[in-house]
C-alpha cells in the first residue's frame, strides 16, 4: 500500500506519543535525569519535535552534529500533541493551503509551526512522501515542558548502533532496531488543517 504524501507516523499508545529531539549533553543530561526539560533548556526559543526517528537521525547526523550529540525520545501526552497540531500554522506559505499570503502571515501568531519535509530511508536519503516537524514556541513550549512531557529517554546508543549497522550494509538488522512507527489517525477537521488527505 502506497504511503500518503503527508501522513503522521509515530510510536504511540492510547495516552502518549513519542517524539524525538537532539541536544548537547548539558541540556540532555539533566532532562533525562529529571524526566523533564529544565536546566539549560531555553523556553523562549522555538523547539522542534519530530515523531520520525529516521528524520531525527538525518537532522542530527545520527547524533554526531555539534550541539546534537544526545538523541532523546520524549514521551508526551496525546492531548498535548493534538493541541499543538490544532494550534498550528504552516512555516511557509503554500497556495493550495492558504487563501492568500496575507491570511497566512496573519496566522503566524499561532504558537506552533508545521513543516512537512521529505521522510528519510535507512541511508537518510529523501523519500517521496513527507514527515511532520512540529515547532513549539511561547505557550506551546511552556506546556510541552511543564504539562505534556511524561518521560524522557536517551536513545543515543540506539542511534549509534543503527548507524553502525547501516555503515556495515546490514540493513535488515538495522531496520529491526528502529522504533515501530504507525500511521496516526486524525479527525477529519484536523487532517484538513494539516493538509493531510
Amino acid at each position: 500500500m502506497k504511503t500518503p504524501f503527508r501522513q503522521i507516523r509515530a510510536r504511540f499508545d492510547d495516552r502518549t506519543v513519542t517524539v524525538y529531539q537532539a541536544f548537547s549533553p548539558d541540556i540532555a543530561g539533566p532532562a533525562v535525569k529529571d524526566g523533564r526539560f529544565s536546566s539549560g533548556f531555553k523556553r523562549d526559543r522555538m523547539t522542534w519535535i519530530k515523531p520520525s526517528f529516521l528524520w531525527m537521525m538525518y537532522r542530527s547526523g545520527w547524533g554526531t552534529k555539534p550541539g546534537q550529540e544526545r538523541v532523546l525520545a520524549v514521551t508526551m501526552s496525546r492531548a498535548g500533541f493534538e493541541w499543538a497540531l490544532q494550534n498550528s500554522t504552516f512555516s511557509h506559505f503554500e497556495p493550495e493551503m492558504h487563501e492568500s499570503r496575507e491570511r497566512w502571515k496573519a496566522s503566524l501568531t499561532a504558537p506552533v509551526r508545521i513543516q512537512w519535509d521529505p521522510e528519510r530511508d535507512m541511508y537518510l536519503a529523501p523519500l517521496s512522501y513527507r514527515s511532520i516537524q512540529i515547532g513549539l514556541s511561547g505557550r506551546a513550549s511552556r506546556l510541552y515542558c511543564d504539562e505534556w512531557t511524561t518521560a524522557i529517554e536517551d536513545v543515543t546508543d540506539l542511534a549509534h548502533e543503527v548507524h553502525q549497522l547501516v555503515l556495515a550494509e546490514d540493513i535488515d538488522r538495522a531496520r529491526a532496531l528502529l522504533p515501530v512507527e504507525q500511521p496516526y489517525q486524525l479527525a477529519q477537521e484536523l487532517a484538513t488543517h494539516l493538509g493531510v488527505k
